[in-house]
């Protein structure tokens, strides 16, 4: 078994401290937006690319306010919805932790849609090359959820168990690097792969992405220690294994909806 000794803060100024968790953030968007530009003018085939190049720029300021903004209150609507009640301040307090990936997700669907309605071009292409490159954002977050201590799995007796110190001295599933595993690298390169094929249809990644990540994080839920201030829904669920089954009816709803157009084209 591994014990963990990593420390979150990568370099302390004593004035200002630079965490892994920020470095993260900071390095998945930067490679999102690289990439994302790089998915366009390779894969997307479009009349006017470069409308959709040059509008790409714009569209990472509202996507990174989706995902700040969605992340928090699907956190405090989804996890704690109690305790923000009776502290309502706390509510915008995001150093202090709490974000929800489905919250995020729903932040960012929303301002896709609103930002490609404003400037009147296809939310779709948008979703999908987002799609493609959030498993990179992915990857990089669960990795800093493990060097945290955070999001830890539940007691195992395997030879790759990891013991937190921070949380107890029981040996426990390393859940993060399983889904940075599923989540971020088997989700990458299956989307990306799919979205080379000649045969790509606008939203069809999208809906796979749905679909997948969904089956991805039940899997690894069921490795993760529950929410303490939720614990099991209906004695068995946890709240991300919940909202990823709405999110994968979702994805099947949309899959569904390009197929049948498809077929009545």
């Amino acid at each position: 078994m591994i014990v963990h000794n990593f420390d979150p803060v990568l370099i302390d100024f004593s004035v200002f401290e630079i965490r892994w968790y920020s470095l993260a953030y900071i390095f998945g968007i930067l490679s999102g937006w690289f990439y994302g530009k790089s998915i366009i003018k390779k894969n997307i085939l479009l009349e006017n690319k470069k409308l959709y190049l040059d509008n790409f720029d714009d569209l990472v300021g509202y996507i990174i306010i989706g995902v700040i903004v969605g992340g928090r209150l699907g956190y405090v609507i989804f996890y704690d919805p109690k305790f923000y009640f009776y502290n309502f301040s706390e509510t915008v307090k995001i150093w202090n932790g709490g974000m929800s990936f489905h919250g995020g997700l729903v932040g960012v669907i929303i301002a896709i849609y609103l930002f490609s309605n404003f400037k009147n071009l296809n939310y779709k292409i948008y979703f999908d090359t987002i799609c493609c490159v959030a498993p990179i954002g992915l990857f990089l977050g669960r990795i800093a959820n493990f060097i945290n201590s955070e999001l830890y799995g539940v007691p195992t007796e395997k030879f790759w168990g990891v013991i937190f110190p921070k949380v107890d001295n029981i040996s426990r599933h390393p859940s993060q690097i399983y889904e940075a595993f599923l989540e971020g690298l088997v989700l990458f390169v299956i989307l990306n792969f799919l979205i080379a094929k000649k045969s790509y249809r606008q939203g069809f990644i999208s809906s796979i992405f749905l679909i997948l990540y969904g089956i991805f994080r039940i899997t690894s839920e069921y490795f993760r220690e529950p929410d303490q201030n939720i614990g099991y829904i209906f004695g068995y669920l946890s709240m991300g294994t919940l909202l990823s089954i709405i999110m994968i009816l979702f994805g099947i709803l949309l899959l569904s909806k390009i197929n049948f157009n498809e077929k009545n084209r």
